[in-house]
């Protein structure tokens, strides 16, 4: 375990810090954002499997929430508006643009969060964020613990209280490669998922919970990212919950044809978005020079399902006085 500076931003200094497992594996974390700036399994020599920037400076200017954890509602609110218990909010979003995304220009992912307790393997983040901010209601403290657990696995703990009622969807948003290529589209997934919620053209939901089969969003068996439709995938899907021994549901499985490294997500959460980056286009270099081009990594975000909050039948996200949100995602490597 070991902390050191990582620059500033706006005035207030930004720490990264690095934990490992017994058997190989690292990760560092910042604080700016809670974002998870690299990870590194022992498979072979050690195989990075996530992207990440090198300073401070290109996460501000550059980075898609690479690694970060966004909030207070992380993906889509239609036209940043929302009713809740009778009241009407209407949330930050960034100029010229129509919906809010990952809670408003400046969301979690863009905050500068405090060190808490800091363990060999594992380290906790603190964030408060203030009634009123970006529009929410509420004055609401945020907490995230990243743990490595052994061998290859990242633990992700979500958690957050509130002084009244509020929306709040947590999630991790890592960009994974398992193998360094520039493309990630021959990765093959698999999701255990019947069923998902159709967008429209601004990727906000239509309402609707729609079975996978005969469209290009079945992926119950796997395969590959590519699509020879030309699909691109930026989309919920609805999680089945069959948990497993650990009270986690498996969500997703991921495998590189090149090193036959495979990643399992399971989690708590009812939905995951599937985004496979191909709007990424960062111009300066990512970790150990590599360029960060269209499909150069993707995301698995479990969470409530976007845009909930205005649509009754999607999975709940009011958290009130007295309650805890809690979120817990397991990335396991083999």
């Amino acid at each position: 375990m070991s902390v050191h500076s990582f620059g500033t931003y706006k005035g207030a200094p930004v720490f990264e810090v690095a934990i490992t497992s017994k058997a190989g594996a690292s990760a560092k974390i910042l604080t700016w954002g809670a974002a998870l700036r690299d990870l590194i399994v022992p498979f072979g020599e050690g195989q990075r499997v996530t992207l990440g920037l090198n300073t401070i400076d290109d996460y501000v200017a550059h980075s898609p929430s690479f690694g970060a954890v966004p909030g207070r509602y992380a993906n889509r609110i239609a036209n940043g508006r929302f009713t809740l218990d009778g009241q009407v909010y209407q949330l930050d979003r960034k100029p010229g643009e129509k919906h809010t995304l990952h809670g408003g220009p400046e969301g979690f992912g863009r905050r500068v969060w405090k060190l808490g307790a800091i363990e060999a393997s594992s380290v906790a983040l603190e964030y408060d964020s203030a009634d009123g901010e970006a529009g929410f209601p509420g004055a609401l403290r945020a907490t995230c613990v990243y743990r490595l657990l052994e061998p290859a696995t990242l633990r992700v703990e979500l958690s957050a209280t509130c002084d009244k009622p509020t929306i709040v969807n947590l999630t991790h948003h890592a960009y994974f490669n398992l193998d360094g290529s520039s493309d990630v589209r021959d990765h093959e997934l698999s999701l255990l998922s019947d069923v998902y919620t159709p967008s429209d053209g601004d990727l906000i939901p239509t309402g609707e919970i729609r079975s996978v089969a005969g469209t290009p969003f079945d992926f119950r068996q796997a395969r590959t990212i590519r699509n020879p439709s030309g699909q691109t995938y930026d989309m919920n899907f609805v999680a089945a919950r069959v948990l497993d021994a650990t009270g986690l549901a498996p969500i997703a499985r991921l495998r590189s044809p090149v090193n036959g490294l495979t990643m399992e997500l399971h989690s708590s959460e009812p939905g995951v978005q599937l985004y496979d980056a191909a709007k990424l286009a960062c111009p300066v270099p990512g970790l150990d020079g590599a360029r960060y081009g269209a499909h150069a990594g993707m995301c698995l975000e479990p969470q409530r399902f976007p845009d909930s909050p205005n649509h009754r039948h999607f999975s709940p996200s009011r958290l009130a006085p007295g309650q805890t949100y809690r979120h817990v995602s397991e990335f396991r490597f083999a």
